[in-house]
């Protein structure tokens, strides 16, 4: 792996509703010297019952109702982010915005960890578009039970993971910021 950290937490959100505090599920994948070592799922207590995203991920008030809040659950969520390098999101503005509404909610501080998008690194990387989730990862070869929160953050581990393996440096020279990747073929494994 050139110059890409070994050691970061893929994370994914489900939403019951338009605010970003909604989180009702989250999905954990830790990556420690390149390899998936932790899997983790939480349904989480929205602070409203509500619920008009049930058709996209099939969670209902049902289903969390008696499940803690992000700020019940934020020990345990934070135990899992320390010592990231950095945390990978499909689309990381949704995640992040996501994380930083429900620790805002929460009383508690944001993580430090910055984020990289794994829709920005299949565009530079291989050149898919479109660049939704279930795309890049047939593109990959990961299989995906897209809209679960647990299979779409290690469809994003496998993403930075497969990323790596082709040499694609994500903080160098042909880093994110920097946007300019080669682009290996790819075929689905």
């Amino acid at each position: 792996m050139k110059n890409v950290s070994k050691n970061f937490v893929a994370i994914d959100f489900e939403t019951a509703d338009q605010g970003r505090d909604s989180a009702c599920a989250v999905g954990l994948v830790t990556v420690l010297d390149g390899k998936i070592v932790k899997r983790e799922s939480h349904l989480i207590r929205p602070p409203r019952s509500g619920f008009i995203f049930s058709y996209i991920h099939g969670i209902e008030w049902s289903h969390v109702a008696k499940k803690p809040t992000f700020a019940g659950l934020w020990p345990t969520l934070k135990k899992s982010l320390a010592g990231a390098d950095y945390l990978a999101a499909h689309n990381a503005s949704f995640d992040k915005g996501v994380l930083n509404a429900c620790c805002s909610a929460a009383g508690v501080k944001v993580p430090a960890a910055p984020f990289i998008c794994t829709v920005k690194l299949a565009r530079r990387a291989w050149d898919i578009r479109p660049t939704k989730l279930p795309d890049v990862c047939h593109h990959l070869g990961i299989k995906l039970k897209h809209h679960d929160a647990l299979s779409d953050a290690e469809a994003c581990a496998n993403i930075v993971l497969a990323a790596a393996q082709d040499g694609i440096d994500l903080f160098g020279a042909q880093g994110l910021a920097k946007g300019s990747y080669h682009k290996p073929a790819r075929r689905a494994r």
